[in-house]
């Protein structure tokens, strides 16, 4: 089940390759994910010292109120992955063109995953195309619909 979507992240890139990850989390932080909290918007993967890292990911605290005063909502977020699959990110992550973005924050039974891609950014002329596309399959499936 999603908890957290990047939507737009199909319209301004093509995947090359997905992940699954798990997530290092707070247990506030996980029931703010279950209520739908938080954004992935601007959020990338970033590779440091043999670890992975969701950066620019948001989830705001479950009870203001009885959150510490030092939370931040925008901290780094370890992922889990095997050694493998850290050093082949790495490696993609140094090409040029090639960023790593995380796609959904979702569950796993009880546990929290994030699945992740390698993309590569689209431009304005495939970004039209893709529109396109999607238009002209909306209208015939309203053709057939309505026959």
């Amino acid at each position: 089940m999603a908890l957290v979507e990047y939507k737009k992240a199909l319209l301004k890139f093509s995947t090359v390759e997905t992940f699954s990850a798990g997530v290092e989390l707070f247990g506030g932080e996980v029931k703010s994910l279950r209520d739908k909290l938080g954004s992935l918007d601007g959020a990338r993967v970033v590779v440091r010292g043999g670890e992975a890292f969701i950066v620019g990911m948001t989830i705001p605290p479950y009870q203001p109120a009885n959150t510490p005063k030092d939370y931040d909502p925008e901290r780094p977020r370890r992922l889990l992955l095997e050694k493998k699959e850290i050093a082949h990110l790495a490696v993609e992550e140094s090409k040029k063109g090639l960023t790593i973005i995380p796609l959904e924050v979702y569950t796993a039974g009880r546990l929290v995953k994030a699945r992740i891609a390698i993309v590569r950014g689209k431009g304005k002329s495939d970004r039209r195309e893709d529109l396109k596309k999607r238009d002209a399959s909306r209208e015939t499936e309203r053709v057939l619909k309505n026959r």
